[in-house]
């Protein structure tokens, strides 16, 4: 009991600092937030926010990190049937179906992402590990062991759901969030695409 309790402060604690970082970038942009502004904001002390993050641009990028995860987990629990693009797919849609992808919160980083060259090393960074994840869990679906074959699914689905989002934000202003209906319909289409194949 006392180990799940701990564990909740945890999780609420990592939450309050990234939220405190995406308020502090969105009200006096990213190049003046610093670690000790969003300790201070998340009423924390500077080492409790070094232990959860090594710096701003991952506190500002989590919110993104969470999404992805999520994805991963998603696909992990689809039946072992499905096919590896469909059940991405419907783990895809699964997590948008939760507030928290199509809300202000995630929607925000993903508009600050697009905007500050600065949080591009960062976003890689988290990417990359996105990706590794993700073919991960791949290839323990397949009935035979192929790297190749799970690292390029994982990287084209992750793409695909990024050239998706930022089409789908593309038709908003900076203050609304687009339409959940367009996104559902746009990443569906998306994999759809992947799975008739690319060449034409």
């Amino acid at each position: 009991m006392a180990e799940g309790r701990r564990e909740r402060k945890k999780l609420a604690t990592r939450a309050a600092l990234r939220r405190a970082a995406l308020r502090l970038a969105l009200r006096d942009g990213i190049e003046n937030v610093t670690a000790e502004r969003i300790a201070d904001e998340a009423d924390v002390a500077l080492r409790t926010f070094f232990n959860y993050f090594s710096s701003k641009e991952e506190a500002l990028l989590a919110t993104a990190a969470v999404g992805a995860e999520a994805v991963v987990a998603c696909f992990r629990a689809r039946p072992r049937e499905e096919s590896v693009l469909h059940a991405l797919r419907e783990a895809v849609l699964e997590v948008m179906d939760r507030d928290d992808v199509a809300g202000h919160e995630h929607v925000a980083v993903l508009r600050l992402t697009r905007a500050a060259p600065s949080l591009l090393p960062q976003q890689l960074s988290v990417l990359a590990a996105q990706e590794r994840a993700l073919a991960a869990a791949i290839g323990e679906r397949l009935a035979a062991p192929d790297e190749a074959y799970a690292r390029l699914c994982a990287t084209t689905a992750f793409a695909t759901l990024r050239v998706t989002l930022d089409l789908w934000l593309e038709g908003s202003g900076d203050d609304e969030v687009p339409p959940l209906d367009v996104l559902r319909a746009e990443v569906s289409r998306a994999f759809a695409t992947l799975a008739a194949g690319l060449d034409r």
